[in-house]
């Protein structure tokens, strides 16, 4: 996914980054970046993917890779890191709530998740569930999956990318009620290490009465996500 200005918006960016500044659980940043153009960062970042490449053995005068250094610096910048930057928060638009009272919630199944593991940057593959109570206002329901693939993108944790997901949410609704479960595949363990092709990471952030652990609330929520 690449970002378009006209459907970002740095200042909520910063505010959400703010909010999880104070709860702990903000992806850690190198504060000497932030400022730093995007074409600076490609220029940084083709450098030294080029002496890795060349360090690895590869000849980048080939013509199939001549270009990779460049292209793996555009993806990381524009696509798969790009949620490291306020810059592309994406716009949430609300649209006041006419629909949904009391406990009645809102739920969008199956937000395709593409992430990848801080630890080796490696895949994360899989989905997420969202369910939230809704306010005086209601979240347009693209941005949920807007939301879901900004924090996706960056080096992540499952753990952290989900209370993330729930926490911003929470902030920008209103709603104190928010519920996140994301499932998905590490490559990091079926690639590498234990080479495990068959096992799954799910994970649950469950805030106000969706946390109630023993809530109708989040019951309800189990069973609709079956």
């Amino acid at each position: 996914m690449s970002y378009q200005k006209d459907k970002s918006n740095a200042t909520l960016g910063a505010e959400v980054r703010q909010h999880l500044l104070s709860k702990g659980i903000e992806t850690p940043i190198n504060l000497d970046m932030i400022g730093v153009s995007d074409e600076a960062k490609m220029d940084i970042i083709e450098h030294h993917m080029a002496e890795i490449l060349k360090t690895l053995g590869c000849d980048l005068t080939d013509d199939s890779l001549i270009e990779t250094p460049r292209r793996v610096a555009k993806m990381y910048v524009k696509e798969i890191f790009a949620g490291l930057s306020v810059e592309n928060f994406p716009k949430c638009t609300t649209v006041d709530n006419k629909f949904s009272h009391g406990e009645e919630f809102v739920l969008e199944c199956n937000i395709t998740l593409f992430s990848d593991c801080e630890h080796h940057i490696r895949p994360i593959i899989g989905v997420a569930h969202v369910a939230y109570i809704p306010g005086e206002k209601v979240l347009g329901l693209s941005k949920l999956n807007r939301i879901v693939q900004y924090f996706a993108q960056r080096p992540q944790v499952q753990e952290r990318l989900n209370i993330q997901i729930a926490e911003a949410i929470a902030f920008i609704t209103g709603s104190n009620d928010v519920a996140v479960i994301i499932d998905a595949k590490h490559t990091c363990v079926s690639q590498r290490g234990i080479k495990d092709t068959t096992s799954n990471t799910r994970t649950l952030s469950a805030l106000g009465r969706f946390g109630e652990p023993d809530g109708h609330l989040r019951r309800e929520f189990l069973a609709n996500i079956g």
